[in-house]
């Protein structure tokens, strides 16, 4: 039983009748937990999605390891990066990458 559960069901026993009004405030809690918490991590996990759909060879990328280089190629789950100052080529999961810095943000 969740704990917002329990309390909900400790608030109605104790106050009887007037329960109805107790309850309000914990109703209301849903929506505001919904907007502030799951509703901005869903949106960060689209956007995340929509930069590892638009990658392409030559872009500059950073891994949530650290790790920085340029994509030399990509395959279906798998991206093989060209790292400093040796040219070693890493084979790193997709899902691995953090950030994206493309040619044209370069050279700016």
């Amino acid at each position: 039983m969740s704990v917002t559960t329990s309390f909900a069901l400790l608030v109605a026993a104790s106050t009887g009748a007037g329960s109805g009004i107790t309850m309000l405030p914990l109703l209301l809690l849903i929506p505001v937990m919904y907007f502030v918490m799951i509703r901005p991590q869903q949106k960060r996990q689209k956007q995340w999605q929509q930069m590892l759909g638009s990658i392409k060879t030559g872009d500059r990328v950073t891994t949530s390891g650290g790790i920085r280089g340029i994509i030399m190629s990509i395959k279906d789950d798998v991206i093989i990066i060209r790292v400093a100052p040796d040219n070693i080529k890493m084979e790193v999961a997709k899902s691995a990458i953090a950030s994206v810095t493309t040619q044209e943000d370069s050279g700016s």
